[in-house]
């Protein structure tokens, strides 16, 4: 309280700061339940994040696997090539050397098909070009790329509740100091005025984090 010649200006000056003091309380619960909120969500959207991420090394592996398969293969069908053509090969083995190079030649294109569906993912391709299952079935693969975009999109999005949790802790802050500051009620007003700004700010960013989200 102000201490002021006048008791009627007294009084004026204790009501305002006793409202300003209620009203920060208000807004301190209201944005402190938004943030509670918006962290439950970000933590959420990180696990996702972090799922994403660990798809994307172990797709990227399997594409390996598959690009050193095939390499085996061509090499291969390079050394049964260079076989028939240098003559070495007897008339009578040919026709097996010719089966093996057919049969070496379609694991290179099965291999070249395996590799694009789990580059891109089977959505992508087509359901004429499925040539990979996952645990026998067919059609369900999302590519190194699908992996690599969500990725991008999840760390995108929390990015924006980081910022979104940052203006909730600065208008709690506020909200404290207003209280405290009891014997200024323009100061309060004015630091009532800041919280609503970050509160606000801090609820749009999270909503817009949310829809960011896949």
């Amino acid at each position: 309280m102000i201490n002021k010649k006048d008791n009627g200006e007294t009084v004026v000056v204790s009501v305002a700061s006793e409202r300003a003091e209620a009203i920060g309380g208000v807004l301190i619960a209201l944005f402190a339940a938004l943030m509670a909120i918006s962290q439950m969500v970000n933590g959420e959207l990180e696990e996702e994040m972090m799922i994403a991420h660990n798809n994307v090394v172990s797709y990227s592996s399997w594409y390996q696997s598959k690009s050193i398969k095939e390499s085996l293969k061509e090499s291969e069908l390079d050394y049964l090539s260079t076989l028939i053509e240098s003559g070495i090969v007897k008339e009578e083995n040919r026709p097996v050397i010719e089966q093996r190079i057919a049969i070496v030649k379609d694991k290179i294109v099965k291999y070249e098909s395996e590799k694009t569906e789990i580059l891109l993912g089977s959505e992508h391709v087509g359901k004429e070009n499925w040539v990979q299952d996952i645990e026998g079935e067919m059609g369900i693969i999302t590519g190194v790329k699908q992996w690599e975009k969500l990725t991008r999109t999840y760390d995108y999005a929390t990015k924006k509740f980081d910022y979104a949790l940052l203006f909730f802790q600065i208008c709690i802050v506020l909200g404290a100091v207003c209280i405290i500051i009891y014997d200024s009620p323009v100061l309060q007003k004015g630091l009532i005025v800041l919280m609503i700004i970050f509160g606000i700010s801090g609820t749009f960013l999270s909503i817009y984090g949310y829809t960011l989200a896949p």
